[in-house]
């Protein structure tokens, strides 16, 4: 017998390379409602969130066994037959005779013993004997904790009992089997608050126990620990199975969006163009002006596109850098119309306004004021080219969703070249703007051969996300503009869709668009350096999505996030400035401070 304990021991510490490098999808069902009864409609709140575990505490009263978590607290009404198996009972009829809808799934009731183990087994066994639905259900899995009757004596009881695991104790190969999962107390490894990160000799304490126990073949629950985002994120980083707590509602909506949160590195890093610094801190002459507005974008998503690409970004080479205070006329929180506006025409206005001020008088915008001046003008985003954005360069309207009305307006305006998605709010100007020396392509394949000086290409692909394969789109559409306009312009681009990931609180979808908005700034850069007097602005109307970042892998590419807002928010932007008299971006000013910088530079 002790020969083969001390197999099954070795089994335990044998660290399995496999499974440490196997990496494991998270959701609901790796959730333990810890404490469960304590929520207001006990077993259902955590059942409904798809909990994969889910905990009562029983007291054994003449054969009865009573819910709760303190002795002081047991009432005949809360029974683990009314408070649980009940109600499980009918969930499985309805599903069909299934714990979970159309699935096979396991859900493992963990009955954890608050007295003396043989009285309180008994009890739950005769209990249970009345529930076949649910003794006999391969779907459910009832597993012993706590106070447990001695190991020798678990074969005396039915095979649906199965027992919690206990680290300090040995088990034969027959006791193993009865053990689905082991379960321990965190602060067995460490008094780790579950802020920061443990100190590294206890997380490989803990990691060398977890392993072993997988090698196995068991399942890991700790408790004890910290009840919040870091701890749950570190537990599966370390691969423990059931993540512990008494926030059901928060745990299953983290675990339900594992796939919006986290990035995986999937996107291959892009290179990085090689800064030369030409002119970069000097005030000499500025012929032309590239402004690149990533709409949406904060420092958080900036750094995710860093980790993203692995640890670099071609904007971060930049070294003259400022932030933008973004509140608008009517609110705190700035909108992109009046974001857009502020920066195209000096004038800071209410929310939706488009180009007028916050009394509705319309503004001229940059491209308005400098072609008296000689200065050519290209605005290109890579969304719907009447959005908010790129419409304050063009447009005027009291309500950003006057699209077909923007469109108009675009008639009046000096601007040559404008790319992005959009076409239907121009189907009935297309015989104006050809009369007007405009050419027009629908076909983003026609960017390299369109030979006039002024046109509109107003593209499907420009609309489509780089998730969804929009490629190039932004950088091409640049370097076309750029080699159109010549010298002595003024563009606009726009990485819009930053903004569409930060509204939909999808991190991958972030990622992968401030990478793309980064190759755009790279080749902005290198334009910047072969004419010495281009100055290359990157900054944002506004963030989006209050994003924060839990966790990531710079060498792999990975990020974890957590947004706490499906909306902008109120926080300062980043002003990164390169090329002649970039200087003069460095400090804290107001988003209207870019215009005044703008005009005073190429209006000369």
């Amino acid at each position: 017998m002790m020969i083969k304990k001390s197999i099954f021991s070795l089994a335990l510490l044998t660290i399995s390379s496999l499974g440490i490098a196997q990496e494991r999808l998270y959701t609901p069902k790796n959730a333990h409602a810890h404490n469960d009864y304590e929520h207001p409609i006990p077993f259902l709140t955590a059942y409904y969130r798809n909990f994969g575990s889910i905990e009562a505490d029983v007291y054994e009263r003449n054969g009865k066994l009573l819910v709760s978590h303190d002795e002081k607290d047991v009432v005949p009404e809360r029974s683990l037959e009314a408070l649980y198996l009940r109600p499980l009972k009918k969930v499985i009829q309805k599903n069909g005779g299934t714990a979970y809808k159309n699935s096979h799934d396991t859900l493992q009731l963990l009955i954890d013993f608050k007295t003396v183990g043989v009285p309180t087994i008994k009890a739950l066994v005769a209990i249970l004997d009345k529930y076949p639905e649910i003794s006999k259900n391969p779907t459910v899995m009832v597993v012993v904790s706590g106070d447990q009757p001695a190991a020798a004596l678990w074969s005396q009881y039915p095979a649906y009992i199965h027992f919690d695991g206990k680290r300090s104790l040995q088990y034969t190969p027959a006791q193993a089997s009865r053990i689905p999962m082991y379960s321990e107390d965190i602060k067995a490894f460490t008094n780790w608050n579950g802020k920061g990160i443990i100190v590294k000799a206890e997380k490989d304490h803990i990691q060398h126990w977890i392993d072993s126990v997988h090698t196995a073949g068991k399942k890991i629950r700790i408790w004890g620990a910290a009840d919040n985002v870091n701890t749950w994120k570190t537990q599966m980083n370390m691969r423990a199975d059931y993540i512990g707590t008494d926030k059901v509602e928060l745990l299953s909506d983290f675990l339900t969006n594992r796939a919006s949160l986290e990035y995986k590195g999937t996107t291959a890093p892009h290179a990085i163009y090689k800064a030369r610094y030409v002119n970069n801190d000097s005030m000499g002459t500025v012929n032309n002006v590239i402004l690149l507005i990533g709409d949406g974008m904060g420092l958080t998503q900036i750094y995710s596109g860093f980790t993203g690409n692995r640890g670099a970004l071609n904007l971060l080479q930049m070294i003259n850098i400022g932030f933008s205070k973004t509140y608008s006329s009517d609110s705190y929180i700035t909108d992109s119309a009046a974001g857009g506006t502020a920066m195209a025409t000096g004038h800071k206005t209410n929310n939706r306004y488009i180009g007028v001020d916050a009394t509705g008088m319309r503004l001229p915008a940059i491209p308005d004021i400098l072609a008296p001046f000689g200065v050519k003008s290209g605005l290109i985003s890579c969304g719907d080219i009447t959005d908010a954005t790129p419409a304050a360069f063009y447009g005027h309207a009291n309500d950003r969703s006057e699209e077909d009305a923007i469109a108009k307006d675009f008639l009046s305006s000096p601007v040559d070249i404008m790319i992005g998605g959009g076409a239907m709010h121009f189907n009935n100007h297309l015989d104006q703007l050809k009369e007007k020396g405009y050419g027009f392509s629908s076909h983003f394949d026609d960017i390299d051969t369109i030979q006039s000086k002024r046109w509109l290409m107003l593209t499907p692909t420009a609309e489509l996300s780089m998730l969804k394969g929009r490629g190039e789109f932004l950088t091409r559409s640049l370097q076309k503009t750029i080699r159109t306009l010549g010298n002595k312009f003024f563009i606009m681009a726009e990485g819009a869709q930053i903004d569409y990931g930060g509204h939909a609180n999808n991190l991958p979808y972030v990622v992968t668009e401030m990478m793309d908005f980064d190759e755009a700034i790279g080749a902005a850069m290198q334009f910047a350096d072969e004419d010495g007097h281009t100055l290359v602005i990157v900054t944002a109307d506004h963030e989006t999505g209050g994003l924060s970042l839990l966790d990531g892998d710079i060498s792999k590419g990975q990020a974890d996030g957590n947004f706490s807002s499906n909306d902008h928010s109120a926080v300062m932007v980043p002003v990164f400035a390169y090329g002649p008299h970039s200087l003069e971006f460095r400090g804290v000013y107001e988003n209207t401070e870019i215009f005044e910088k703008i005009i005073r530079l190429l209006k000369r």
